[in-house]
């Protein structure tokens, strides 16, 4: 295998409107993220991941844009940016952009163009249809509810927005198009920003005639188009292959094999994506309410899924490891357990489990001091579109279930558990604005904040830390290959690595009781203990959510 410095980074994702406030309006911004990189550098990060900074209406919390190559002026002004970019760089730290290109804002001057004329020169920059016996095109649906089509009064044709109407899908059939976004990227590129998340990216190759789909919804139908490979390698050949940078893609629906042709070592495409299969994991029983759910994953298929991607992409591809972001819940709330008893020592066996396999690991904001769900109260808190959405539909309008259980489900599982403002301190909102915040503070800031954290060498601040130093120790944790122990045990998730004459046993408890298992690499007398969650080492017994990585190294 070739070794690039992305598969030994540590990535940092930060979502800037609730990392830090420094102009006293509510919402994070550049200069905050600035003011807090001698943290990330601490805790062992080696890249920076930023949600989208771009001037956007916000319908979609920046991922709406109307303007590519302007900052939000919430967030700040360009030269806020490079003076980010310009320290970032100057501490070893690198810088990769949310690129966003599925879809723009209808605010984009392209769209503007778009829908003001059949006839104008951008029409053809977005995906337009006239009506279907004076219905929308076809039945698909939109991610947020309802048609996937908006008609368009003016015109008297529908365009297609796969997320909001205020989100219409660009068509890259264009080559146009193309080239306009691969323009944009040299932009940034040549800023010297240091790569991309590439948005949806697996969305953006339709189905030629755009057909009614059968069964679950349009976004399955529209992954993994007939185009998307030849779009993405001609962006690799024009752009991508002329910088030194880092690339992974949200491919939402995307199996190992489709992961393979996206990634693999000799696609020449991109570097790595993210799958979603353990995000689906504990979806509700009733399909029509999809994620919407208060049910726990089983431990046995979320070893079953991660372990298949990392043994199908084995020596042909490259993982990206993550368990949340700013779509997903707070992790240690969904995979681990929240309660004061044990919520810092399952953040800890969640890190562990994640870190020790093969692949880029993603840190999301707050994971590294076991932040939890919000479990807001009522529905007026919630900000997230897809949240207020969801409530509509479900128990407005088709009434599928009750405002309680709705309310259940959000806590659960809205986008907002993780946007929540990040938790700096135990002040007035967490230390993250003097005013008021744009979406309220978590209400246990006060006993989980970086402050606290700093203090406590025994957090999950130091122990992410102490992870991420071992990585860069120990090329078996970035290179050595996997393999799953006890797939039916459905307590305990044990895997080893290889690499040369070396072996990692990785053993964590998922559960708050406490098990024997016997392990043959754990009975050698020569194993050193890397990194523990509990003080000391009880061998084959296992405290609740208690994890351990043993390192074995046979002489040669």
């Amino acid at each position: 295998m070739e070794k690039h410095w992305w598969q030994e980074a540590v990535v940092y994702q930060v979502y800037p409107r609730s990392f830090q406030d420094t102009n006293s309006d509510g919402i994070g911004d550049l200069n905050g993220i600035t003011q807090h990189l001698d943290y990330i550098k601490a805790l062992g990060a080696t890249v920076i991941w930023l949600n989208p900074i771009y001037q956007s209406p916000n319908v979609d919390n920046g991922y709406d844009i109307a303007d590519y190559r302007k900052i939000m002026p919430e967030f700040g002004r360009m030269s806020d940016f490079n003076r980010l970019l310009k320290a970032a760089h100057q501490k070893g730290l690198k810088i990769i952009m949310d690129l966003v290109v599925n879809h723009t804002s209808d605010e984009h001057p392209w769209f503007v163009e778009s829908r003001s004329d059949r006839l104008n020169d951008y029409r053809d920059y977005y995906i337009w249809r006239d009506p279907k016996n004076e219905e929308a095109p076809n039945n698909w649906q939109s991610a947020f509810g309802g048609s996937a089509w908006q008609l368009d009064d003016q015109t008297g044709q529908y365009y297609l927005h796969l997320f909001s109407k205020k989100q219409p899908d660009l068509n890259w059939d264009n080559k146009q198009v193309r080239q306009s976004v691969f323009e944009m990227m040299r932009f940034w590129l040549d800023k010297g920003v240091d790569g991309f998340r590439m948005d949806v990216i697996n969305l953006i190759s339709k189905p030629a005639g755009l057909p009614d789909v059968k069964g679950k919804g349009q976004q399955n139908l529209a992954a993994n188009g007939p185009h998307v490979h030849d779009y993405l390698k001609e962006m690799n050949q024009d752009v991508l292959s002329h910088y030194d940078v880092m690339t992974v893609g949200e491919t939402p629906g995307a199996t190992t094999r489709d992961a393979i042709r996206y990634t693999g070592f000799d696609s020449h495409e991109l570097e790595m994506v993210f799958q979603f299969e353990h995000m689906s994991l504990d979806g509700n029983e009733n399909p029509e309410l999809g994620k919407w759910s208060t049910e726990r994953v089983k431990l046995t298929e979320l070893k079953q899924v991660m372990s298949k991607w990392q043994t199908d992409l084995a020596g042909k591809a490259w993982n990206a490891l993550y368990w949340n972001n700013h779509d997903q819940p707070r992790a240690v709330s969904r995979f681990g357990n929240d309660q004061a008893k044990y919520r810092v020592i399952s953040a800890k066996m969640l890190g562990a489990t994640l870190h020790f396999m093969q692949g880029t690991p993603y840190i999301y904001q707050g994971e590294e001091l076991g932040m939890t769900n919000a479990k807001f109260r009522t529905l007026d808190q919630y900000q997230d579109i897809e949240s207020r959405n969801a409530y509509r539909e479900f128990v407005e309008e088709k009434q599928l279930v009750d405002p309680q259980e709705m309310l259940t489900y959000l806590r659960q599982h809205s986008r907002d558990n993780a946007r929540t403002p990040m938790q700096w301190d135990d002040s007035d909102n967490a230390g993250f604005t003097t005013a008021t915040p744009w979406l309220a503070v978590n209400a246990n800031y006060a006993k989980i904040n970086a402050k606290q954290a700093m203090a406590d060498k025994d957090s999950v601040f130091y122990f992410y830390q102490k992870m991420n130093q071992l990585r860069r120790h120990y090329e078996i944790i970035v290179y050595g290959d996997y393999q799953l122990l006890d797939p039916d045990d459905d307590q305990v998730w044990a895997y080893t690595r290889h690499l040369g004459n070396q072996d990692l046993l990785v053993i964590s408890n998922f559960t708050e009781r406490t098990v024997q298992r016997w392990y043959e690499l754990s009975q050698r007398t020569d194993k050193i203990e890397l990194i523990g969650n509990y003080p000391d080492d009880q061998e084959e017994t296992l405290r609740p959510y208690e994890t351990k990585v043993y390192l074995i190294e046979t002489p040669k």
